[in-house]
């Protein structure tokens, strides 16, 4: 009986050697990416948030009363 080819002998290059699947590797990179984006896209949200409260405060605290922003009519 011949032995199993699942070890090749020392000094011998095996034919078709392993290769990663690169599938997996872009469903990391794409997920990793989407999760940045989110986190960008709600600190800028955010950002943007604090900013107009700020405003708003400084606002108060100045003793102004008509802090709110009028819109023009459409």
């Amino acid at each position: 009986m011949s032995e199993p080819a699942s070890k090749p002998e020392p000094g011998t290059k095996s034919k078709s050697p392993a290769r990663p699947q690169s599938g997996g590797n872009r469903r990391g990179a794409i997920a990793g990416l989407i999760i940045i984006i989110v986190i960008l896209g709600v600190g800028w949200w955010l950002a943007r948030d604090l900013t107009a409260a700020s405003k708003m405060q400084d606002c108060l605290m100045s003793g102004r009363r008509n802090c709110n922003v009028i819109e023009p009519a459409r």
